[in-house]
């Protein structure tokens, strides 16, 4: 049996949902970045390896992601919730090290609020395109 289709949101409930979701997507998204980048310039124990390198191989992904977040695209967006699980997976290893524990924690806490904003920006976008062009 086929389910009944429901009807799409209207424009004033979408607007300032996607407006929320898109800057606290992008505000965990730099935080995850200022994260990154200041645990292996300051605290991590890179056994004698170049901290530009690392950070640079950790920073590769969300570096290629940055255009299209900050243009507000659905697609980049949507990528980020495939890529994020990565640093999230790095937390969830890093929180177990007792040396670690708290950059752990932190990289596993933005990288779940990066996920979900993401995620919820992009499933608002494609319904207020929808529903722009008339459906």
């Amino acid at each position: 049996m086929a389910r009944k289709a429901r009807p799409l949101p209207s424009l004033e409930w979408l607007t300032p949902r996607l407006k929320l979701s898109r800057s606290l997507t992008l505000a965990s998204f730099l935080a995850l970045t200022g994260l990154l980048t200041a645990w292996n310039l300051g605290f991590a124990d890179l056994h004698g390896a170049r901290p530009w390198v690392v950070i640079g191989i950790q920073l590769l992904p969300l570096a290629l992601l940055a255009p299209g977040l900050l243009l507000g695209s659905a697609r980049a967006h949507a990528w980020t919730c495939f890529v994020v699980n990565f640093y999230f997976i790095q937390g969830v290893t890093a929180a177990i090290d007792p040396a670690r524990q708290l950059f752990g924690w932190l990289e596993t806490l933005l990288s779940l609020i990066l996920f979900c904003t993401a995620l919820l920006y992009t499933r608002w976008r494609f319904q207020f395109d929808r529903k722009l062009a008339g459906e």
